[in-house]
């Protein structure tokens, strides 16, 4: 998703508010933080990956969406999410924890091809370690933001609805 600064211009008279405590203004580091906590969100639920993308299900994308998702817009599969720390995430705990993750996933995504099918990842030996690192960012930043970690992923549908300006 490309997002355009002009949608959001303080030019139009809008005050900055917070969202969780971090400023909303014309950076849209929370359409980021929402796609990167989506992708986490479905990188570290086996039961999800299980239910829904082995099994096909429409709206969630699959593994090489939620990939991109968590790396498209931020760059992170090109720099540190410590870059990112003020904005996008709250403190390098978080960053960190986000770094392990995405480098994880990656190496995965880089050894069976963004278009092999879910099971080549689901099967891949380092998967479990790739989860288990999901998990833990995910549940940071839900825990941030003072969400459930443990409700199931949004659908791509629901995440586009809260992202959008």
């Amino acid at each position: 998703m490309t997002v355009q600064a002009s949608e959001n211009s303080s030019r139009r008279g809008r005050r900055s508010s917070t969202m969780g405590g971090m400023p909303v203004n014309d950076l849209p580091w929370w359409r980021w933080r929402s796609n990167v906590r989506s992708a986490l969100h479905m990188l570290s639920d086996p039961a999800f990956q299980r239910d829904v993308w082995l099994a096909g299900v429409e709206g969630y994308g699959d593994v090489t969406d939620a990939v991109y998702r968590l790396v498209e817009d931020t760059w992170l599969d090109h720099w540190s999410a410590e870059k990112y720390v003020g904005t996008i995430f709250r403190d390098s705990q978080e960053a960190a924890l986000v770094d392990t993750a995405v480098l994880r996933v990656l190496r995965i995504m880089h050894q069976v091809g963004p278009d092999a099918p879910v099971a080549a990842y689901l099967e891949h030996e380092a998967w479990p370690e790739a989860v288990g690192a999901a998990r833990e960012a995910h549940v940071r930043l839900a825990a941030s933001d003072g969400e459930e970690p443990d409700f199931p992923p949004r659908s791509l549908e629901v995440l586009h609805l809260m992202t959008r300006s």
